[in-house]
């Protein structure tokens, strides 16, 4: 079992195929399809099934997947903490931040301008994802911090509190409800509420908990996995949604939606640092959490 053939076996499983995987590493299928055949034969197991164009993972390929990811992770931790002692110039550090898109705010954008006044010359690359995928990208070392909504309970991330994230009902323009504020969310009975599908690694994120928890009574819920199309169904009269007050700044300046404030109603979003536990914590990293830790809102 090579690194080369884990690296294979990764970007086929978190990228959806062998011809992605191709693009992604620079090698021909044939190459991929024999790193695989190989990995295969060492473990005396079957790891891909094919059905039409994709590929999905067997049961022995799901049980690999996360010590694959580490060993590859490992491999890039090495890498970062033997150029660290070499006594790297600011100029040569580099940082992969991943977050979720509605958190590349003002805040955000202070935090990175005062890393590079600190760090002249250091290289940052920034990745928006949802928070699922951000801490995909990290556990598997894609990324060296992430920024994200609520915790996960996988044991293998770090998680650090940075605070929390107001979030509001927003309702189309035209909502029968025209009062700024209502007393609680029984309000909307009737509304459709438009929200992300529940994901079982955070179910205190789940969109029927947090308005159950807010006093609504048996809501009806669309799931919607796009933020973007969560808001032009909004716009459309087809729904409602509870989003963060960054995701929607832009629809409110242009009045294509409105807010309706619920008194009482504490349902705000926290945020969460993550980063890969016993995993190398460079200096960029590590200066970069100190500013938003010091400096992010709630």
């Amino acid at each position: 079992m090579t690194l080369d053939q884990l690296e294979s076996f990764v970007c086929i499983a978190t990228g959806a195929g062998f011809k992605a995987a191709s693009r992604k590493l620079h090698r021909s299928q044939p190459a991929i399809s024999r790193r695989i055949g190989q990995l295969e034969q060492a473990l005396d197991a079957k790891l891909f099934e094919r059905v039409g164009r994709t590929a999905r993972l067997t049961d022995a390929g799901r049980a690999l997947l996360p010590h694959a990811e580490a060993a590859l992770a490992s491999r890039r931790d090495g890498e970062r903490a033997v150029r660290a002692l070499a006594g790297e110039t600011p100029a040569a550090l580099s940082l992969k931040l991943a977050l979720v898109g509605t958190l590349a705010d003002s805040q955000t954008v202070a935090a990175l301008r005062g890393l590079r006044e600190r760090f002249a010359g250091a290289s940052v690359e920034l990745r928006t994802a949802t928070s699922r995928e951000v801490s995909d990208l990290v556990r598997r070392g894609d990324a060296h911090l992430g920024v994200r909504y609520f915790a996960d309970v996988d044991p293998r991330l770090g998680w650090i509190p940075l605070g929390a994230e107001e979030v509001r009902v927003v309702v189309p323009t035209a909502h029968r409800i025209r009062a700024k504020r209502v007393s609680d969310l029984r309000a909307f009975d009737g509304d459709t509420w438009l929200g992300f599908p529940a994901d079982r690694r955070q179910p205190e994120a789940s969109l029927e908990r947090r308005l159950l928890a807010a006093g609504a009574a048996n809501p009806r819920i669309t799931p919607v996995d796009s933020l973007t199309a969560q808001k032009r169904l909004v716009e459309a009269g087809l729904g409602i949604a509870l989003l963060p007050r960054s995701s929607f700044r832009e629809e409110l300046r242009l009045g294509r939606l409105r807010t309706i404030a619920v008194e009482h109603m504490n349902a705000d979003q926290p945020v969460f640092a993550v980063r890969r536990r016993g995993g190398h914590h460079g200096p960029l990293e590590s200066a970069l959490l100190e500013i938003l830790l010091r400096g992010f809102p709630g």
